[in-house]
């Protein structure tokens, strides 16, 4: 009997497309992110039900950690098509090219305004917080709207660089049904 029978799957199907440097960066941070929040309230718990006293820090570091995973998970899902998407009505214009083409540029001119007006805002936060430390941990709240401002920067980016590119849509993703 040969080592490749007729019903072995080739290896390409049995292997998953290796992640990207950034999916992997992003997938280390968000549970970075999750291990130390989990450890931090862990910690706090047993210290308060256990000894009666906790770690006032765990709170506030807890919030912070959790902002930036938010965010970090955002910025992460925008490349994996993972956000919102109306695919079944762009999906009708897949007869036309023309005018599937111009719904895919103006779905990303919004996205790159959607990222513009958050990047503008999270940028008017980061220089007020520059100035004010937190209560607990002392560090400058500028750290709370960061993520806000380079998830928005780096969706951005990949919506320019898909506009300039003219990627099409990703269609395939449909409705989950349970």
């Amino acid at each position: 009997m040969s080592q490749h029978s007729e019903t072995a799957a080739p290896e390409s199907t049995l292997s998953a497309p290796r992640p990207s440097a950034f999916a992997r960066i992003t997938q280390v941070l968000m549970a970075t992110c999750l291990g130390v929040m989990a450890l931090s309230v862990f910690v706090n718990v047993v210290l308060r039900y256990g000894f009666g006293s906790g770690v006032a820090a765990s709170e506030e570091l807890s919030r912070l950690l959790f902002v930036w995973m938010v965010f970090i998970g955002a910025a992460a899902a925008y490349p994996a098509g993972e956000h919102m998407a109306f695919t079944s009505l762009v999906a009708m214009l897949k007869a036309h090219p023309v005018r599937l083409a111009l719904a895919t540029a103006f779905i990303r001119v919004l996205v790159l305004l959607a990222c513009g007006m958050l990047a503008h805002g999270a940028w008017q936060q980061i220089v007020v917080g520059l100035d004010s430390y937190s209560v607990v941990l002392g560090y400058p709240t500028a750290l709370l709207p960061m993520p806000a401002f380079l998830c928005s920067l780096s969706i951005g980016a990949m919506a320019l660089w898909e506009l300039i590119q003219r990627t099409p849509l990703d269609l395939g993703h449909a409705a989950e049904v349970e």
